[in-house]
């Protein structure tokens, strides 16, 4: 068990070291291991059987997707140990995963929900009374215009950075999981000079583009509390979050028509597979499609219902 626990320290260095994990992930992995090692304590060796009696409860006691990824968690830590030579056979290799995870449809915003939440945020900066609450309430704006025209993470988002912009040519650099990056152009002028004003005017020498009352990084958190507070106030019958937000900005994007690689690569996923999810929700262009191309409405004969 003290071997076990060991390796998996080194493991968590190696991924934070070399795969360039964020904090989080890292804090994430070393929740799954302790409660994987707590488990294996009395066992020695660890056998195949084990392992499958661990992920059967796993099913019992959480989510699919949490289920998920702390079985890919541990099964990434055998296939380091057996590829460093520290074990010599594999014991996830014979191991076959029943459970299939349910394909959860991303949710969206309908636009003209969107379009009342960014109207209400502009209202915020014209009624604001103090330079303080101004500020605040430019901040606010320019996130949510962001969250909309980027389709950005709120872990990208929070950490953004100002030497990661580029305003003269329109472009942010974002650092997403795995340390891996993107470029994401502003399309939109009016939201290039917001974020121009909000750095000039209260933002000149900050590492962070998006800071609390205190100057320092805002939080993921805060961006959840912030958004729903203002999609309530704008009137929208549904909880917000800027994940939503995401969903909404490539659902937007495959309804007009642009490529899915196009929209995998804005969005920062390393397989197209986990873009794909977003051609089962299109649903308004599904019905366009069939309104328009179906040859059944072709036909001019009707039924008289008079009857």
């Amino acid at each position: 068990m003290d071997n076990l626990n060991y390796e998996v320290k080194k493991y968590l260095l190696v991924c934070k070291d070399t795969k360039g994990l964020s904090p989080l992930s890292i804090k994430a992995y070393k929740t799954d291991f302790k409660q994987y090692c707590t488990y294996m304590n009395l066992r020695n060796p660890i056998c195949k059987e084990d392992i499958s009696t661990y992920i059967d409860l796993l099913y019992k006691q959480y989510k699919p997707k949490s289920a998920n990824r702390k079985i890919a968690c541990i099964k990434s830590f055998y296939k380091y140990m057996e590829t460093e030579n520290i074990i010599k056979d594999n014991p996830f290799h014979k191991i076959r995963i029943k459970h299939k995870m349910p394909i959860l449809l991303p949710k969206t915003i309908p636009l003209n929900y969107v379009k009342n939440i960014l109207e209400y945020s502009y209202k915020t900066i014209e009624n604001s009374k103090t330079s303080l609450k101004k500020e605040e309430s430019l901040r606010n704006s320019v996130l949510l215009e962001l969250l909309f025209s980027t389709g950005m993470r709120v872990s990208e988002i929070s950490n953004l950075k100002c030497k990661n912009l580029d305003l003269k040519n329109r472009t942010i650099r974002i650092v997403g999981k795995g340390a891996k990056e993107r470029i994401i152009c502003i399309a939109n002028n009016q939201i290039t000079s917001m974020i121009e004003k909000y750095i000039d005017t209260y933002n000149p020498d900050s590492e962070f583009i998006f800071k609390n009352r205190l100057g320092n990084r805002l939080s993921e958190q805060s961006i959840r509390n912030m958004v729903n507070t203002y999609a309530k106030a704008a009137g929208v019958p549904k909880h917000i979050t800027p994940h939503m937000f995401r969903h909404t900005f490539a659902t937007a994007l495959l309804e007009e028509d642009v490529d899915l690689r196009y929209i995998q690569q804005l969005l920062g996923h390393s397989s197209i597979v986990t873009t794909q999810i977003y051609t089962h929700i299109s649903t308004s262009k599904i019905r366009h499609i069939l309104e328009d191309k179906h040859p059944r409405n072709g036909f001019d004969f009707t039924l008289n219902l008079n009857f």
